[in-house]
């Protein structure tokens, strides 16, 4: 993990949140890299999602919402994490990160640090509820502002727009509402990097099914099996993915039943998303909590009923920690005789930031440099193209190695005579020839694998 935090600040994927003033525990600003694989995650979720599908569609609701949706919603009552505090040094953790709290205690031991306890009494306090809802406040003047709450997930945004839906398309059940976008809890312990943040996107389906247990279990499994595909798919290797069922007195308030796709980190499996069976929690609360009607009637049977909902969702930050994780290798170099090493991302082509890089193999050759030039800026125009110039050819390779980019196209005295250039694989590292004029159908190949 230190090296992939490392890689990812030296290279402008991840950054610490406003650094230069020390920091805020539990933020992170996305670097020009980070910024574009994230965008990219983002883009074939949506593909997948909602372009690929008939009966889906997508929203996107605003971050600040009337305080009622909570109340409606459960979060401001369940909304809580139970939480025990160190007694020495007043440190919280969740009382289920038995880890955690086990290596807190170690370093206080290392330290010798101890407080006087009656008999039969701990270094921890009973667990107490927190509710990890953030707090803002709206209005102008100052004592007379209403408490409100940045939206601790964005599902809501969906569900108290579910009538609205209705009305403006011709979506039949069962169809789905999709959604990517920011969400906030008052983590008290952020951790493992961009694992668990105070501020982090989501991307999540709503899929609205008929109240009836046997057709919405086949939609959870489908949905279940379709979610686990998709990070398969973009190259996540099947020994570290798994599904883990919540245990009946682990499962959230809103839920009938949950799985979670989870990823085998460096610091343990971890949660990457969450396929969770609703019922018809969310539309029937916000009936009762508004007075609006929330039932879908439909026109074939003449039935009108509050839909139950399957939902998948999963973490942006989440996710591309894992790609990044995942795609992290450190390889001898077999195309010399030195046997130096090299950092590679093996990115899938879709999700890396740059789809190839174009250099002159002199940067003192005009001629080299305005052909490649020309070729860098006509590539431009239909994929994500790195320039670079500096240093030796071999440095370039393995800088465009470290962060992802699947191929480097060298324009050499060659390509001036017979107009094809040198291509190089990152993950092979083996080069060939191709002609100028096919680079862009040979990029399209590789990189919609």
């Amino acid at each position: 993990m230190e090296k992939i935090v490392s890689l990812c600040k030296r290279r402008g994927f991840i950054y610490p949140g406003s650094e230069i003033y020390g920091g805020l525990r539990g933020t992170w600003d996305y670097g020009p890299l980070g910024n574009e694989l994230k965008f990219n995650l983002k883009q074939e979720w949506w593909k997948t999602i909602v372009k690929e599908r008939e009966d889906v569609v997508g929203v996107s609701a605003s971050i600040l919402m009337n305080p009622k949706v909570w109340e409606a919603s459960g979060h401001t009552q369940n909304f809580v994490d139970p939480l025990v505090e160190c007694k020495i040094c007043h440190q919280r953790f969740k009382i289920d990160e038995k880890e955690q709290i086990k290596n807190h205690e170690e370093q206080h031991t290392k330290k010798k640090e101890k407080i006087d306890l009656r008999q039969g009494e701990t270094s921890w306090t009973e667990p107490k509820k927190f509710n990890i809802l953030v707090e803002t406040k709206l209005g102008v003047v100052e004592g007379e502002k209403d408490i409100t709450y940045l939206r601790g997930e964005i599902t809501q945004g969906v569900h108290v727009n579910f009538k609205n839906i209705l009305n403006s398309s011709r979506l039949k059940i069962p169809f789905g509402v999709a959604q990517i976008g920011k969400a906030f809890r008052n983590e008290i312990t952020p951790g493992n990097f961009t694992y668990r943040s105070i501020e982090f996107e989501q991307m999540e389906l709503q899929y609205y099914v008929r109240p009836d247990e046997k057709e919405s279990m086949k939609q959870y499994d489908f949905w279940k099996k379709t979610r686990m595909e998709w990070y398969k798919k973009l190259g996540i290797k099947k020994d570290r993915l798994r599904f883990r069922e919540h245990a009946k007195d682990e499962l959230a308030h809103y839920a009938r039943a949950a799985w979670d796709v989870e990823y085998k980190t460096p610091f343990g499996w971890k949660e990457c998303e969450g396929i969770h069976h609703r019922g018809d929690w969310d539309l029937s609360r916000h009936q009762q909590y508004s007075g609006q009607d929330m039932s879908y009637f439909d026109e074939e049977t003449k039935e009108k009923f509050i839909p139950w909902v399957i939902e998948t969702s999963g973490g942006v930050d989440r996710a591309t920690l894992f790609f990044l994780i995942d795609a992290y290798c450190e390889e001898k170099d077999s195309s010399t005789k030195l046997g130096t090493s090299r950092i590679v991302l093996k990115l899938h082509p879709k999700l890396a930031p740059y789809k190839a890089a174009v250099f002159p193999l002199l940067k003192n050759k005009p001629e080299l440099v305005e052909k490649a030039r020309k070729i860098y800026q006509e590539l431009k125009k239909n994929f994500e193209i790195a320039w670079d110039d500096r240093g030796n050819i071999g440095k370039r390779y393995f800088s465009q190695d470290e962060i992802g980019t699947p191929l480097c196209i060298t324009v050499d005295f060659d390509t001036l005579e017979k107009y094809d250039v040198t291509v190089r694989n990152r993950d092979t590292m083996k080069q060939k020839r191709i002609k100028i004029s096919e680079l862009k159908d040979y990029l399209n190949e590789k990189i919609n694998v």
